[in-house]
């Protein structure tokens, strides 16, 4: 299949589907989803690329989008694309240091923000941005500064493409728009250092569109898709490009917290995530597990244990089940897993993207076991997402499946995983040193990920680069010990300790609200978290169930020490990335005291 260049891709769509729902979003005000129709987003689109012809906007110029997800996110996108701009996405999240970096570095004029904590954000840092030149405003309900005179709302910025001077200007620049553009910059969130601007061109795009229509048949304009990761991130941006390449049915989430409602309103039926959100359904089952009566636990146990062997055992493999196995399977089908799915909002649910870090075997068996059609995959920002992916109904547990159709590949020193490819970004922007230590003479990128080929399955051993040496010359590869221990409803969020130290330890935030009833449950009398999670019971909790956890670990890699926080990791700590991953030294920095305690003798 053939897919139009972005800056055209909309309006050639809206030829195609006219006046069906492109696109659905919440309103609050109103409490109910509003549809927007393919003619409408393409008006919308052709009305925001004049307003920025207007404002100004030059080839290839960047233009910055600060927000949550919402459905003007993709107008200014799409706008952007017909102009020929650059749109950078900056994560709803940022810090003002981060803004101010980003805004900077890519010395742009125009940057649209979201709602209220975007705008205060741009407003504060506009004064040491000598670029900045206007803030466009999304949120209509956002209270301006009493001093502000560089903003204006989003409708007002529509009402200046109204006029049609500058048509014959749009309409020369979108039938100019080539592959050798660049589409996005998207910076890194930069868990060890600098963010950089990571280039990604239209080649990467139309390439990633092919050889995603060679590998993938399953999605089609029939499917209504969750757009819940943000649109800064490039596995959920490269996936509702794809989307819409492909007529789905777009349904925006625009609050993340709010994921667990919105996805039982939608009830959609496709939807990518990272592990976490499969690791919360996991915990959940097994929560209501644990609270239900004895024979519920048993029928719930079987039924696990019934959809383990047929679809792990036989379906996965081509093998076909004895009679009664799928018999029993059926009964289940239309009882537990029917109910589960249902509770979840994914009982229409046909393709389930998932990646952006490990997927604990646990986990996926059990999403298999109860025929959730997850897929797993591995890629990153530079290689525009999507690397290699499952090949269903054929996969590997532990495995991120097969590499996309003329994606190269091969093992550069300590197994790292080299890549080349027209997917492939062709640099970082402005960045000339880091672009060459990334991508060698011969084209290809290190991507600083450690794996092995098995069967034509592609696995994931460690990151290099956080590969840990203990101070007896073991070396620990601190997330495969974290998603082995994740998994436990108790801890919610976990960091290994290990590099240059003589053993393992972890800093462990649990799940505040499991600890509380466990407490109540056993009379445990506090009068704060930190006094709780001190107590010699809490403690042995722990202890018996890291221990259960680990048992497949070698000894070296165990935990033998930890301790547990009474506060999370969090961003304003500057503990985690706007992706939520763990910046370590700073959480090592902040928590040192502790650490250093564990390892007394």
């Amino acid at each position: 299949m053939s897919h139009p260049h972005l800056a055209l891709l909309v309006h050639e769509q809206a030829k195609k589907y006219a006046d069906r729902v492109m696109l659905r979003y919440r309103d609050y005000t109103r409490e109910c989803w509003l549809p927007v129709t393919w003619n409408q987003f393409s008006h919308t689109v052709d009305v925001a690329a004049r307003s920025l012809l207007e404002l100004g906007v030059q080839i290839q110029e960047n233009i910055g989008v600060f927000s949550q997800n919402k459905p003007e996110c993709l107008y200014t996108d799409f706008a952007a694309f017909a102009v020929r701009a650059v749109s950078v996405p900056l994560y709803a999240t940022s810090s003002e240091e981060q803004v101010e970096y980003i805004v900077n570095d890519a010395a742009i004029r125009y940057l649209f923000v979201g709602e209220q904590y975007q705008y205060d954000v741009a407003f504060r840092i506009s004064t040491l941005c000598p670029s900045l030149k206007r803030i466009i405003i999304f949120d209509k309900q956002v209270i301006r500064h009493s001093q502000d005179t560089m903003s204006l709302y989003y409708n007002d910025f529509l009402a200046l493409g109204t006029d049609k001077s500058v048509a014959g200007e749009l309409d020369k620049r979108m039938h100019e728009a080539c592959d050798t553009d660049i589409a996005n910059i998207l910076y890194t969130s930069g868990t060890t250092g600098v963010s950089k601007g990571v280039m990604i061109h239209h080649s990467c795009y139309k390439e990633a569109f092919r050889i995603h229509d060679i590998r993938l048949s399953e999605i089609s304009d029939k499917d209504v898709v969750m757009n819940f990761l943000p649109l800064t991130h490039i596995f959920e941006k490269a996936w509702t490009y794809y989307c819409i390449c492909l007529g789905c049915t777009i349904c925006v989430n625009l609050r993340p917290a709010d994921i667990r409602d919105t996805i039982k309103e939608v009830r959609p039926t496709a939807m990518c995530a990272v592990p976490r959100f499969w690791e919360k359904v996991y915990s959940g089952v097994q929560d209501k597990i644990a609270q239900s009566s004895f024979l519920t636990r048993m029928i719930f146990r079987d039924a696990l244990k019934v959809g383990h062997r047929y679809n792990l055992d036989y379906v996965r493999v081509g093998k076909v089940a004895p009679l009664w196995l799928r018999m029993r399977y059926r009964m289940y089908e239309k009882t537990v897993y029917s109910l589960l799915k249902k509770t979840v909002g994914i009982e229409n649910g046909r393709f389930f993207p998932t990646a952006g870090a490990a997927i604990p075997p646990v986990v996926e068996e059990f999403v298999h076991s109860v025929g959730i059609p997850m897929i797993t995959g591995y890629g990153l920002t530079e290689s525009t997402a999507t690397v290699s992916c499952d090949d269903m109904p054929h996969y590997t547990i532990g495995s991120v499946g097969k590499l996309m159709p003329d994606v190269e590949l091969k093992f550069g020193e300590n197994n790292e995983i080299l890549l080349r490819g027209k997917t492939i970004t062709k640099g970082y922007y402005k960045k000339d040193d880091l672009t060459k230590a990334a991508i060698d003479e011969d084209g290809w990128f290190h991507t600083g990920d450690a794996g092995y080929i098995k069967d034509g399955e592609l696995f994931l051993t460690e990151r290099i680069k956080d590969l840990f040496k203990t101070s007896n010359g073991k070396y620990i590869a601190p997330q495969a010990i974290e998603s082995k221990l994740v998994v436990d409803r108790y801890i919610d969020q976990i960091a290994i300790v290990a590099d240059q130290r003589k053993y393992v330890t972890a800093l462990i935030v649990p799940t505040y609200d499991v600890v509380r009833e466990y407490a109540a449950k056993h009379r445990i009398v506090y009068q704060t978290m930190d006094e709780l999670l001190k107590n010699e019971r809490i403690m042995q909790l722990y202890k018996e169930r890291i221990d259960t956890l680990q048992q497949q670990l070698a000894h070296y890699e165990q935990v033998k020490y930890f301790t547990l926080l009474p506060e999370p990791f969090s961003m304003e700590k500057g503990e985690l990335t706007n992706t939520l991953k763990i910046k370590r030294q700073v959480v090592y920095r902040n928590y040192a005291a502790e650490i250093e305690k564990m390892y007394e003798e």
